[in-house]
This record gives structure tokens, C-alpha cells and sequence, in this order.
């Protein structure tokens, strides 16, 4: 369903513009007239500012940032690799990673937690075409398959063909980096593993390409988190109020973002003059139920320590990481806004 904004939404908006305009103006000042500085505070993107950031850029226009007396500059990696080492090395406050990710960074001894969810279920999906032929995982025997060579997505696919009684001997697994998109509409591939639904499989919907796209999740990979917000532990006990308060306004961008998802658009659109307004608009639409989605009766940003329980046992058990680390030493849901129920 199409997300359409309300004129009282559009009201505060403007109101919140004019409030953080003011703010930028005069500072705020403290109970005895002088001027407050606020925390600063840097976060590390996982990528170059996409639809998946909608909440994060939302709450820096509106000023909410400000708002909770943060000062906060955005990042954007040279390698998505780099944000979870920047994060380990105190380089930086917070980085967006991936759940498997951070625990191959625990894995590695970097001392990192994750503090928050923004996509709280996975968006790597299988990509065919329906012109393919292809009419389910069976039927990708003898098949090329384009991927991103990350390790764990390699694992994916070698669990999503054991669905079907194959194995990677049975297709061609082709390591193909972040050229998945032309390699599937070349026709060097018939398929892709690694692609988010909610960018690629838009993209690939707009070209009037008729995807198949099914998440990992529903091809026998356990669930898990997609995007996590990543803090160093160290620094995280140091100052536990400034990562709480960064975590309540990007709800309330988050929040502002499903209700005006026009402005979302502009705001990525603005961080990201590379994007073509058209095809963002229809991936934001895509993107923000995702952004939005809450586990029932859980504050924003819920990690589900059983399910990070369940995913770290699937990389055992492909060797991925030695050892499936308790949740405890991944995660901690004490920095998000709002009561957790026993």
C-alpha cells in the first residue's frame, strides 16, 4: 500500500523545519541563558547513503538530532567492510553492519555489541527472471548464479541448493562482486544471490524485468537481522546516554519517514546526488515497512537474542565461525527507547 502524507504531518514538518532552523540559528541554551554544546557523535554507513538510511537522514533534516543534543556526522565507507573495524578501533561512535558480520567480528576478537536493529529481518534474497524458466531452486541445476563472493552468502547458497538435494557442484557459483545486476541482466548469469529485495529487486521491477525474488530466510537460512547499529563496548560503557539518545530520534526519523515518505526520498536524494529520484521513490516505498517493522510488544530496534542463538549455530555448523557465541556477547537491547517486557 501506498504511504500517502497527512496534512498534520505535513503541518509539523513544516514546524519542525522551523524549530531545528532555529536551533541552528541560536544553539540551546541551559536553565541560566548560556549556550550548551551538544555531543558529538560519528556514525559510519554501511554503503553510500541509500533507502535503507531513510530514518537516519530524516531524523539530521529534521533535527532531532539536535534535538537530543547530538551533533552527529554521517560517513560513507570506502569498503562495506571497513565500518565494524572503524567502530572496534574507537575510530567512530556507531556503524551500520549485518548480523553476520558482527559475529565474525567477535569471532576475530574485535570488541564490538550491536545496540540496535534497523532492519530487523534479512533483505539478501535469490533473484531470477521470470523469462528464465527458472520456477524454483530445483531448477538451477547447471545454472550460473552470480554472487558478491562474501563468505557467509557463499554458505546461503550452498544451504538454499541443499533444499533442493544439490550442491555447489551442481551449478556454477560465480564471484562477481557488486556487478550482480549486470551479470543477471547480461545474461552471464540466471541467477543471484547477494542483492537486497528492497533496492535490486525494485530496480529490477522498475525495468519491467518481472524478478523472482525470495529472501534467504524463506530458502532454509535461518532469520536474522540484517541491519544492526554496531558499537565498541569499551566506549559504549563509558557513555551509555549518548547511544540511547541517538537511538530515540532515529526512531522518530524513522517515524517521520513512513509518514512523509516524499521527504524521506528528497533527503536521501540530497545525500546522494548519484540517485535517481524515481527509482529511490519506489525503493523508499519499499524500504519503510521494512524500517518501520517492530517485533510484537518490543521497543524500536529489538534484537531477538534466541534468533542471534539460532543464526550463530548455522555458522558453526558451516564453518564459518569456530564457535557460536552466547547472544550476550553479540548484543545488548538496554540502549534502546522504551521498557522491554520480561
Amino acid at each position: 500500500m501506498k504511504l500517502i502524507p497527512r496534512p498534520a504531518a505535513l503541518s509539523a514538518l513544516l514546524l519542525t523545519l522551523l524549530l531545528a532552523l532555529g536551533l541552528a540559528a541560536c544553539g540551546e541554551k541551559s536553565e541560566d541563558g548560556t549556550e550548551e554544546e551538544r555531543q558529538q557523535l560519528s556514525l559510519v554507513l554501511d554503503f553510500y547513503p541509500n533507502p535503507d538510511h531513510a530514518g537516519i537522514y530524516m531524523a539530521q533534516k529534521l533535527g532531532y538530532f539536535e534535538e537530543a543534543g547530538l551533533d552527529v556526522s554521517i560517513q560513507t565507507p570506502a569498503d562495506p567492510s571497513l565500518p565494524i573495524k572503524q567502530v572496534a578501533a574507537g575510530r567512530a561512535d556507531l556503524a551500520i553492519s549485518y548480523e553476520p558480520e558482527v559475529i565474525l567480528a567477535r569471532e576475530q576478537g574485535l570488541d564490538v555489541t550491536a545496540v540496535a536493529a534497523i532492519v530487523n529481518q534479512p533483505l539478501t534474497s535469490m533473484f531470477w527472471l521470470k523469462k528464465s524458466g527458472i520456477g524454483g531452486v530445483a531448477d538451477l541445476k547447471g545454472k550460473t548464479i552470480a554472487y558478491a563472493g562474501i563468505p557467509y552468502q557463499e554458505a546461503f547458497l550452498e544451504t538454499i541448493l541443499a533444499r533442493a538435494d544439490l550442491t555447489l557442484a551442481d551449478v556454477k557459483a560465480v564471484n562477481v562482486g557488486f556487478n550482480l545486476l549486470p551479470a543477471l541482466l547480461g545474461g552471464s548469469a540466471q541467477a543471484m544471490l547477494g542483492g537486497f529485495r528492497n533496492v535490486e529487486g525494485v530496480d529490477l521491477r522498475e525495468r519491467g524485468k518481472n524478478p523472482v525474488v525470495t529472501p534467504v530466510d524463506q530458502l532454509g537460512v535461518p532469520t536474522y537481522e540484517e541491519l544492526v547499529l554496531v558499537a565498541n563496548r569499551e566506549r559504549l560503557e563509558a557513555d551509555p546516554e549518548k547511544i540511547r539518545l541517538f537511538i530515540a530520534a532515529l526512531e522518530r526519523g524513522t517515524d517521520a519517514a513512513v509518514e512523509m515518505p516524499g521527504a524521506a526520498t528528497n533527503a536521501i536524494v540530497e545525500a546522494n546526488n548519484d540517485l535517481e529520484p524515481k527509482l529511490t521513490a519506489a525503493e523508499v516505498e519499499a524500504t519503510l515497512p521494512l524500517l518501520a517493522a517492530r517485533a510484537p510488544g518490543r521497543p524500536y530496534g529489538y534484537m531477538d537474542p534466541s534468533a542471534w542463538a539460532t543464526f550463530g549455530g548455522w555458522m558453526r555448523d558451516n564453518d564459518l565461525v569456530a564457535t557460536a557465541p552466547a547472544p550476550a556477547a553479540l548484543l545488548s537491547n538496554d540502549y534502546l527507547p522504551g521498557e522491554i517486557p520480561e
